[in-house]
């Protein structure tokens, strides 16, 4: 039989061999990541007729070279074009993801890990990162509970919509930063009040409140101190009136206390004498206190009314002290207007050109005649006392005298009685300072504090008329020091610090003896290293923000969140946005690479299997950006599939085809020829 008709057969079959693998390639030219594939020839076996001869020195011939016939073709090899990038494909879908370099998403079907470049993926309903065309589950790597950092670990499920990762808890402030100017012509450092900045932050249950410190000047150009003067809720209420509580040390406190004491020779006015008890006159040192200061008059909504400034005390007599706790008597005079009346607390009706009293159980919408009760006649200033002393807060309310105008204006005189806060004695109609007898004929000393913590102290000390004053201010805060040549900070509460803390207590007592727990709030500590004291046009800038002020702003703290968004990084890291403004990574798409990457085995459905000649798949994997690569969210990678280049191949394949079918049928033509012999 002849040999070329075997080879002929051998040269279709390989030919239709490659003409299967170009029909793959254009039925997957719209396959998301396919790879083509390209097959190579290779000639088959030889029939040696005659082996190659050397040369013959005996004989004096030459070498003849050996006499081979092939017998066909075969296929040398199947090659996939793996690492060669297709196109992007826009798609605006988050979970469509593109890789760029060569580098394999890990996938499993539950029993064995698979390799693909296709990254269409979605959310099933476990919350599981899944393809989209087989549900096999995307891996990856998971984050470290105690740092929140992605922990590189064995791969495994990416469970992105994980229960515990729908909601992020409230998480209290810990860490705050003060950056800005301080300039040390700024007229509010220098006074009473001090320089205010303000700072938000969250408790553990992830309310917001808001912290008030004051910025003062303290002695020498350059140095300040920083108090706590007040915190307040979202409500824009006081804690320290909202817990009803003294002062707010009570719970929470920024620095200590110091005293710097101060003691100076005093000429006082000639008018600036008291009778003492030896029936002498000697220098005396006052100061006036505010009324708001020493009695309580918020509890009196006629005091209120009135204002602090028109209130005069009645007792106790002029030269008495003040005891904290007692009532005492004040008297003022105030006017009230017909739409004040008609309101809380008073809920008189004005009608008929004169004030009632409002009759019980009688509906809003009644007829004026039904709803009025008693008549409050003015001149009848013991109906109206009765009416004012029915009111909360009025109980010790003493009418003088009423006048009503023909608008319904209500002009009342009252005295009403008044709890101490603070001791003091009254001279006049001020405040002044308390008297205490040392029992020296030669030495009266006078003591008292003022709103700013300091304790003024006179001594009368000789017959010179001079006296001594001490001055005993009780600092509260931290020292803030600035360095007086370059403006720059240098410390803050103890030299080579950087912060300090607020610090909250574990609970305050009342003035009605109830304990507030406080264990809620978390302390803060605040870092003061990026202030500077320099010129901005006596304007300054000084404020505070909650956080570390680092990349990760850590201790920021917030009020609890639920998830509003995912987004892929180009890392791979899956990142959660929550609607209190946090960002936390959930988890990492690790990749798979490979020395031989073309030496995977196509498994089907865009998936490849590991084998003896791609390598092994070690089970971590690696991040995509290690090698350079990255991931590009909301794209697909295309089919690298060159149209043009397979159309070519396959007119090459399609007569290489034509010309093997020519050596079968002129074989046969022979054949033929060889059988006719016999005739």
């Amino acid at each position: 039989m002849m040999r070329s008709l075997f080879s002929g057969v051998s040269g279709l079959k390989t030919h239709q061999t490659r003409m299967d693998v170009i029909g793959n390639n254009i039925a997957n030219v719209n396959t998301t990541a396919y790879k083509a594939q390209t097959m190579v020839f290779s000639d088959l076996l030889y029939q040696q007729t005659q082996a190659a001869t050397g040369a013959n020195e005996a004989t004096g011939r030459g070498g003849t070279n050996p006499r081979q016939i092939g017998l066909g073709a075969k296929t040398s090899a199947i090659s996939t074009a793996i690492t060669r990038q297709g196109s992007a494909q826009s798609t605006n879908n988050p979970f469509d993801i593109m890789i760029t370099g060569e580098s394999f998403f890990v996938v499993n079907n539950g029993t064995q890990n698979f390799f693909t470049r296709d990254g269409s993926f979605t959310i099933d309903g476990a919350g599981n990162l899944v393809m989209a065309s087989t549900g096999y589950k995307v891996m990856g790597w998971q984050v470290d509970p105690a740092t929140g950092d992605v922990r590189p670990d064995m791969v495994s499920a990416l469970q992105v919509m994980h229960r515990d990762n729908l909601t992020v808890g409230a998480e209290a402030t810990t860490k705050a930063y003060a950056s800005g100017i301080l300039d040390k012509n700024d007229t509010n450092a220098a006074s009473p009040g001090g320089k205010t900045i303000t700072l938000s932050f969250f408790d553990n249950l992830g309310y917001e409140y808001t912290a008030k410190l004051s910025i003062h000047r303290d002695g020498a150009e350059g140095k300040y101190r920083v108090r706590l003067d007040d915190i307040i809720d979202a409500d824009k209420v006081s804690l320290v009136k909202k817990y009803g509580l003294e002062n707010i040390n009570q719970i929470a406190s920024f620095g200590g206390t110091s005293q710097d004491i101060t003691t100076m020779l005093y000429s006082p006015a000639d008018n600036a004498k008291v009778e003492n008890g030896n029936g002498t006159t000697d220098n005396v040192f006052s100061v006036t206190f505010p009324i708001s200061e020493v009695l309580n008059i918020d509890g009196n909504a006629l005091l209120k009314a009135a204002g602090e400034e028109n209130i005069k005390l009645v007792s106790p007599a002029d030269g008495d002290k003040t005891v904290v706790g007692t009532k005492y008597e004040v008297n003022t005079s105030l006017s009230l207007t017909k739409k004040d009346l008609e309101k809380d607390p008073y809920n008189l009706i004005y009608y008929d050109g004169a004030y009632w009293t409002k009759a019980d159980g009688v509906a809003d919408n009644a007829d004026p005649a039904d709803k009025v009760a008693t008549k409050l006649d003015p001149t009848d200033t013991a109906a109206w006392e009765k009416a004012l002393k029915a009111m909360k807060g009025l109980e010790d309310v003493k009418l003088n005298s009423v006048a009503v105008d023909v608008d319904g204006k209500v002009t009342l005189d009252i005295n009403a009685e008044c709890e101490a806060l603070t001791e003091a004695t009254r001279k006049g109609d001020n405040f002044e300072s308390t008297y205490t007898d040392e029992k020296d004929i030669l030495k009266y000393v006078y003591n008292v504090e003022d709103k700013d913590g300091t304790t003024y102290s006179l001594g009368y000390v000789g017959p010179d008329g001079r006296a001594q004053i001490t001055a005993t201010t009780i600092k509260t805060g931290f020292p803030l020091e600035y360095d007086t040549d370059n403006g720059e900070f240098v410390y803050i509460g103890t030299p080579g610090s950087d912060s300090q803390t607020l610090t909250f207590n574990a609970s305050a007592s009342t003035l009605t003896g109830d304990t507030v727990s406080l264990t809620h709030f978390s302390n803060i500590d605040i870092d003061f290293a990026s202030t500077t004291m320099l010129n901005n046009g006596k304007v300054s800038t000084i404020g505070a923000d909650p956080g570390a002020g680092d990349e990760a702003n850590t201790g920021i703290g917030r009020k609890y969140g639920e998830l509003i968004g995912l987004e892929v990084g180009q890392d791979g890291k899956i990142t959660a946005s929550y609607d209190n403004g946090i960002s936390k990574v959930l988890g990492q798409i690790a990749v798979a690479n490979f020395a031989n990457a073309a030496g995977l085995s196509k498994a089907g459905n865009n998936l490849y299997s590991a084998t003896m000649n791609s390598g092994e798949f070690d089970g971590v994997g690696s991040d995509i950006t290690s090698d350079g690569g990255t991931m590009e969210s909301g794209v697909l990678e295309m089919s690298n599939v060159d149209l043009s280049s397979e159309f070519t191949e396959m007119i090459t394949t399609q007569r290489g085809f034509q010309a093997n079918s020519r050596i079968i049928t002129t074989s046969d033509s022979l054949l033929e020829e060889l059988v006719n012999l016999k005739r």
